[in-house]
């Protein structure tokens, strides 16, 4: 699958039930507050904290979530979830499919997918059906926004999703060692760097293969 779904494992319990408004919106802040605070942190970062930066009590975080692997269920969800709508939007809205690519590449690493990886953990399920469906539709996504460019000429023959999704994780994975408070800043033009690099004509040829997301998901 994409780096996105290929990295990272998912222990979900289920479709939750009907939640009224508020309780929604809790549960969505204590997903984004869980993506924000593991990017930052590491996947062990205590659940505490997740809650204080929702803005909710301890209680509340446990009636939506009944512990960590649920919570980096809906978590790996909601990440796999906005990147794809993020390559159907580039793809519905742009003109030019090569820009709807670069749009989407530079949306995409916002998730911080490289940052994400480390939730991977022994003993989850990775075909859970929501993240099954989820890593479908993703797949699906960036497969025609890199279509549409390599129809449209401006993509080079010898790159495959997977070559992208390697590189979106590489440049979102946090650098050894480092507290660079504007690792974004490097991320974006090291990030453009690389588009350059796929655009046709080829400046070069590329040893091996391209990789696909059959590739990604048999070395997971």
């Amino acid at each position: 699958m994409t780096a996105v779904a290929a990295c990272v494992k998912t222990g979900g319990k289920g479709q939750p039930p009907r939640l009224r408004a508020d309780a929604l919106r809790n549960r969505e802040r204590i997903v984004a507050a869980a993506r924000e605070t593991m990017v930052e942190c590491g996947p062990e970062v205590p659940l505490d904290e997740i809650a204080r930066r929702a803005g909710v009590g301890n209680a509340t975080l446990y009636r939506h979530f009944a512990d960590r692997l649920e919570l980096i269920h809906h978590v790996t969800l909601a990440v796999m979830s906005r990147t794809a709508d993020r390559a159907e939007r580039a793809l519905a809205e742009e003109s030019d499919a090569f820009h709807a690519l670069r749009r989407f590449v530079h949306a995409a690493v916002e998730e911080r997918i490289g940052a994400l990886c480390p939730l991977l953990s022994d003993g989850v399920d990775r075909d859970h059906p929501d993240l099954v469906a989820a890593r479908d539709r993703l797949e699906a996504a960036v497969e025609a926004v890199m279509g549409a460019a390599r129809d449209s000429g401006r993509l080079r023959a010898d790159v495959a999703a997977g070559d992208l999704m390697v590189a979106i994780t590489q440049l979102t994975r946090p650098l050894p060692g480092s507290s660079c408070a504007n690792f974004d800043q490097f991320v974006h033009r090291h990030l453009q760097l690389f588009l350059d690099g796929l655009q046709a004509p080829a400046r070069s040829e590329l040893p091996g293969s391209a990789a696909t997301l059959d590739d990604l998901r048999r070395r997971s």
